[in-house]
């Protein structure tokens, strides 16, 4: 079994339709979305649209942006720039979209008895990984060896050892053999606002028979996306970051 994990789509049409040009080659059975369709760029409703549309089996968790686009929550936790897109994505969502995330589960959620899957962390949504810390008091609360989490936008792989934690950013492509009796947290990376000084989109595939994860980035049109933030009116900022990936 073969395990597609996006994350972070950020409401970026032109990553989102680059990685699934990527993985038409790519076999894979199952579409796992680690939450924040939406936020930060200026298609969310052609982002969901995709995703919705794609005949594959899906299994969806939602983000902190998905929750203040939806009108769940205020966005208070948010910064100025973060908070004034959360509320031009609540206004440009079709009746449909805005239903799609209300109704997206709120993780962690197993996955076939393979892996759990959240947004922040398998503790809290808005939660980041950052740290050996951070990954240690969620490695308590697993109740499977392996997690694929988002939020941060930074590919990266905390295992926990026999001696401690070891703690990576994946750089580029690359492919990660689990070990047995190790236990990881794995992050894909972010498909709509990649912040690891890495502008390409960035993407996982899981083969849960071979006990592989193999991190993948592929080039968009990074200058499409910030010219359609920038006629939004959305914060210049925006666009900006991702130029360089930041």
């Amino acid at each position: 079994m073969r395990y597609l994990i996006l994350s972070d789509l950020h409401s970026n049409a032109e990553a989102l339709a680059a990685v699934l040009a990527r993985v038409r080659r790519l076999a894979y059975d199952c579409l796992v979305l680690l939450g924040d369709f939406v936020g930060y760029g200026a298609d969310p409703n052609e982002v969901i649209t995709r995703v919705r549309r794609l005949r594959r089996r899906k299994v969806l968790v939602r983000g902190n942006h998905d929750r203040v686009a939806a009108g769940l929550d205020q966005g208070g936790v948010f910064n100025p720039v973060a908070r004034s897109a959360a509320l031009w994505t609540a206004e440009a969502l079709t009746p449909e979209s805005r239903r799609f995330l209300s109704g997206l589960p709120v993780g962690p959620i197993e996955v076939d008895g393979r892996f759990v899957v959240c947004h922040g962390s398998p503790l809290d949504e808005d939660a980041y990984i950052f740290s050996d810390s951070d990954a240690a008091w969620n490695f308590r609360s697993l109740s499977l060896d392996l997690c694929f989490f988002g939020h941060s936008h930074i590919p990266s792989v905390f295992e926990l050892e026999p001696d401690g934690i070891r703690v990576d950013v994946v750089r580029g492509s690359q492919v990660l053999r689990l070990e047995p009796g190790h236990r990881y947290l794995i992050n894909p990376g972010s498909v709509g606002q990649p912040r690891d000084r890495n502008i390409a989109a960035a993407f996982a595939l899981y083969d849960a028979d071979e006990g592989t994860v193999e991190f993948e980035r592929v080039a968009y049109d990074v200058e499409g996306a910030r010219q359609k933030i920038l006629r939004a009116g959305l914060p210049g900022a925006l666009g900006d970051r991702l130029l360089v990936g930041a």
